[in-house]
């Protein structure tokens, strides 16, 4: 099921907090149970035969936390370990059954011989990637004795599969939500903070990351020969708009919906694109996975704690597994090492001179992070290679896309305010000093009007068009 559709908005949603604030209020200890079943019938409604896969990967994790909490002193820290390993096993077998065997079968036919493998598809289970991680974090962080077991298991089960972040992230750590299944309170305030944030979200969707979307893939989906500098650029940066909007959109009402039930998420983005590095953008970019990563791979492998040449090796390690994290491809593996050589490169000396030259800096982000996301978007690495070389070349198009054709007033009204609320209109008020009694008239009176006016917008293209699916919803 989809935030932006119709289904979700006047049914699943409606019916779900009627539930929850009446039988809840009476009877409180019901809520989790409310949640768990939405969530569940949240997850089967697209793919009622992947959520026992779900819940199985909750029971295996849950009967190895409690494992390795029995093994939890010190005569028995071998055992402890070894449930630990047979745990992170399952959790990698699982992932890498589901979303890389087709990828390993078809890399061996290449090199053997169309073949050699016969194996059928295998289905790649919506939101595994980001499920899996989570529940991989509780049972690390219950190793290391950073938070006590959760011995119910619906409790577990909730916040392994709570729809909100279920699909998309963000990656929400147990011990960042563990008090909040026993304790957490519904307010007026927080309820009406998850509504507006909700509400901006899917209008970053429906109004911004679709309008760009409509660009991108005409641009992307004509012939190379099709294509000249100025349309490969413009969809290199409608792409990069695209994905923002699409993915922190998502995030969005996540930490809304989050919200309204009375649950607070980690921010997942921080205005990435007024980064002045690569190293500052993976700060502001999907935080709760690059937080991940750090906490669960790179300091674990040593960090920057044994050396400068061990510390590179780090780098690189986590930034593969980023690559192949967001995907079985080789566009993605190379997407990885791609930024990986940048994060080098600063860490040798450059993020120093780009620190002094904020300008200089920010126009060398843009035009990496744009060489990377032709790279994303790019079903093989081939064609990225060809459309990076009109991007920066150029080439005369035998029979070349008309600007006319690919923008209309719908797609140049969505590109100014993406454009604009990217970054530039946040840092420009940033720097304004707005009186109390200014902000609080805005909060009283504008900001309701322009929620409600987004929302009945969004409503009526949802009406009107057929709703996409988020860009993350396949990793």
């Amino acid at each position: 099921m989809l935030f932006n559709s119709l289904s979700f908005l006047w049914v699943f949603l409606p019916i779900l907090m009627l539930l929850y604030f009446t039988i809840g209020k009476i009877w409180p200890h019901t809520k989790n149970y409310i949640l768990l079943i939405f969530s569940l019938l949240f997850y089967a409604w697209g793919e009622p035969k992947y959520v026992l896969l779900m819940v199985a990967s909750i029971i295996v994790n849950y009967t190895f936390g409690l494992l390795i909490d029995r093994a939890g002193h010190k005569k028995k820290k071998k055992q402890k370990v070894l449930w630990l390993v047979l745990d992170i096993l399952f959790n990698i077998g699982l992932l890498g059954h589901f979303k890389y065997f087709n990828f390993l079968v078809a890399n061996v036919n290449n090199v053997f011989g169309a073949g050699t493998l016969t194996i059928g598809e295998i289905a790649l289970p919506i939101g595994i990637s980001f499920y899996t991680f989570q529940v991989m974090s509780y049972v690390i962080d219950l190793y290391r004795g950073d938070i006590k077991v959760q011995k119910n298991l619906p409790k577990l089960a909730l916040y392994i599969s709570f729809f909100p972040q279920l699909i998309a992230g963000p990656i929400v750590k147990y011990r960042d939500i563990d008090s909040q299944l026993d304790n957490r309170k519904t307010t007026v305030e927080k309820f009406s903070y998850g509504v507006k944030r909700f509400i901006y979200g899917l209008a970053k969707k429906v109004l911004i990351a679709d309008s760009m979307a409509a660009i991108v893939d005409t641009i992307f989906g004509a012939g190379i020969g099709s294509l000249e500098m100025h349309t490969a650029w413009i969809g290199a940066i409608c792409y990069a708009l695209q994905i923002f909007f699409d993915f922190s959109g998502y995030s969005d009402m996540a930490i809304g919906l989050g919200s309204m039930f009375g649950f607070k998420f980690p921010e997942n983005f921080n205005l990435p694109y007024l980064s002045t590095s690569i190293t500052e953008f993976w700060r502001r970019w999907h935080i709760s996975l690059s937080t991940w990563f750090k906490e669960y791979l790179y300091i674990p492998l040593g960090g920057n704690r044994k050396g400068r040449f061990r510390t590179y090796i780090n780098l690189w390690i986590v930034f593969i597994a980023t690559g192949i994290w967001h995907g079985a491809a080789w566009t993605f593996v190379a997407w990885g090492l791609f930024h990986g050589f940048f994060i080098f490169i600063e860490r040798l000396g450059l993020k120093k001179i780009l620190d002094k030259y904020h300008i200089i800096g920010h126009v060398y982000l843009i035009l990496v992070v744009l060489t990377g996301w032709v790279i994303f978007r790019a079903s093989y690495l081939g064609d990225a290679i060809q459309y990076l070389k009109v991007m920066f070349l150029g080439q005369t198009a035998v029979a070349p896309i008309q600007l006319y054709n690919v923008v209309n007033k719908r797609t140049l009204i969505a590109f100014i305010f993406a454009i604009a609320l990217a970054g530039p209109i946040q840092a420009m008020l940033s720097k304004i000093n707005i009186s109390k009694k200014s902000a609080n008239i805005f909060k009283t009176y504008v900001e309701p009007l322009i929620v409600i006016t987004l929302l009945l917008i969004c409503i009526l293209y949802l009406v009107n068009n057929t709703y996409s699916t988020f860009i993350y919803f396949r990793f």
